[in-house]
């Protein structure tokens, strides 16, 4: 986990759409701690309006759809997560690094810009560790 010098700044994380489903949809263990650490302000997640815009889209995808019917959780719920945990940014300019997949960009150029720790599961993101951590980004799957 990203530790900030001063204790009482939260260190920025940017999460991946796959990482949201992971977490709020899905209840995958391995986002535990994530969610303790947001909880206790140890973190901050930040987002953007695209990266919400993109989350209420990929909730409405049939295979999504009945997964949250399998664990009972719905849209608005999830979207609850999100505006209740996230805070909004403005949208940050290109990053130095391109992403293989146009569409991981915009968490790739958030994280650059906070210099945050940038959770994903997609491996056109991770294969960017080296490059992204000469940028002070550190990409990983979770926290550990």
């Amino acid at each position: 986990m990203a530790v900030r010098s001063d204790p009482q700044v939260a260190a920025p994380v940017v999460l991946d759409t796959n990482i949201v489903l992971d977490a709020f949809v899905f209840g995958d263990p391995a986002t535990v701690p994530l969610k303790q650490a947001l909880a206790s302000d140890q973190l901050q997640w930040i987002a953007t309006k695209t990266m919400r815009d993109e989350l209420e889209r990929v909730l409405t995808y049939p295979k999504i759809v009945l997964r949250m019917a399998f664990y009972q959780v719905s849209a608005a719920h999830v979207l609850a997560q999100f505006d209740g945990q996230a805070t909004l940014v403005d949208t940050a300019a290109k990053a130095t690094l391109t992403c293989k997949d146009p569409d991981d960009q915009k968490f790739i150029d958030l994280a650059v810009k906070h210099q945050a720790l940038l959770l994903s599961k997609d491996n056109a993101v991770l294969c960017m560790k080296k490059r992204l951590l000469a940028q002070e980004v550190r990409a990983q799957v979770a926290i550990y």
